[in-house]
């Protein structure tokens, strides 16, 4: 079969290429599902980068995230009851940039027939990181403050569509003006510019607090570095900021009383540990929450861009393009085979 592959880890579009590799067997308890679609994320980059929360082992294929049908099961009655089915592959290995992939049968969830191809390739990731930090971890509540970082991004925009359906006031950072229109268009409350480089950290965590009447309780945070560190200064007596990625590879630079005085914390998420965390009755109620969130038009993935996988560096190069707008997806398999 053709698989995306790398051998050492660096930049993504210059060490990823198509190779030919053998078809994986499922094992007892896995499925093999023949891929249709995987989205390229920033976790899939850092993964090829090296620099994710779990080391490749090469060479490797990325791709935690995809749609695909079940071809075969190893054995085990999941394994049966989902053959033949269109599902979500959460693949935590990584392996989904490929024809084929093996994964845990609890891995593979079915998905309604009402999803289109796109928002099937993207039903888990952001969708689920949403729900899990606003409503479950958060518990944001209506007509509260919600701060959030690279609110110009597909999560981001689920954020702000989500706030305006529940109530939540969102208050979002963005790194140009141009960008303020069009968050206010999807119902963003309030929308701030801040460029680490060259905007004054000070004047913005004071703009914040006389916006929000002195500071927020909850905050999420994908990018690190300056921008980070000054969301922290945002909070205000107990507030809590949700870290959920390193897009800027810098670390978080916090002053002690930054926390001390008003009790507030930071706290990092990761979407598979916390997902293994729950019961089968949260998982299968997180699932429905999302269906109806996506066919609602709440936690849809806007796509820029679709590649076969045989131009998998040419789809990588426009997805770490930094004005992007919207997911660039890898189209792997016929839907209709």
């Amino acid at each position: 079969m053709q698989a995306a592959r790398f051998d050492a880890c660096g930049i993504p579009a210059e060490v990823v290429s198509v190779s030919d590799i053998t078809r994986p067997i499922p094992g007892k308890g896995e499925v093999l599902v023949r891929m249709l679609a995987s989205p390229i994320n920033p976790s899939d980059l850092s993964f090829i980068e090296g620099s994710y929360g779990q080391q490749p082992e090469l060479p490797a294929t990325p791709g935690f995230e995809g749609v695909g049908i079940v071809e075969s099961s190893g054995g085990g009655l999941l394994g049966s009851f989902l053959t033949g089915k269109r599902v979500t592959v959460a693949n935590r290995e990584g392996g989904n940039w490929a024809e084929y992939a093996v994964i845990s049968a609890k891995q593979a969830i079915p998905l309604p027939e009402s999803l289109t191809l796109e928002q099937a390739a993207s039903f888990f990731v952001n969708p689920a990181s949403v729900v899990a930090m606003v409503e479950k971890i958060h518990q944001v509540r209506r007509g509260e403050w919600l701060l959030q970082s690279a609110a110009n991004s597909s999560l981001g925009r689920m954020v702000i569509r989500l706030g305006r359906q529940c109530g939540i006031r969102t208050l979002n950072v963005v790194r140009r003006s141009e960008q303020i229109d069009q968050l206010k268009s999807l119902g963003a409350d309030e929308v701030l510019v801040f460029d680490a480089a060259a905007d004054d950290p000070e004047m913005f965590v004071s703009k914040v607090h006389q916006l929000t009447n002195g500071g927020v309780r909850c905050a999420i945070d994908p990018v690190g570095g300056i921008v980070g560190s000054t969301l922290a200064r945002c909070l205000n007596n107990r507030g809590r900021l949700l870290v959920f990625g390193s897009l800027t590879g810098e670390p978080l630079t916090i002053f002690p009383r930054t926390l001390i005085a008003p009790r507030a914390q930071i706290e990092g998420f990761w979407l598979g540990p916390w997902m293994l965390s729950q019961s089968l009755p949260r998982k299968l109620r997180l699932m429905r929450r999302i269906s109806h969130l996506i066919n609602a038009g709440i936690l849809t993935t806007e796509v820029c861009e679709s590649f076969p996988l045989s131009r998998v560096s040419e789809a990588i190069a426009v997805a770490t393009q930094p004005a992007r707008e919207g997911k660039v997806l890898l189209r792997i398999g016929d839907a209709g085979r």
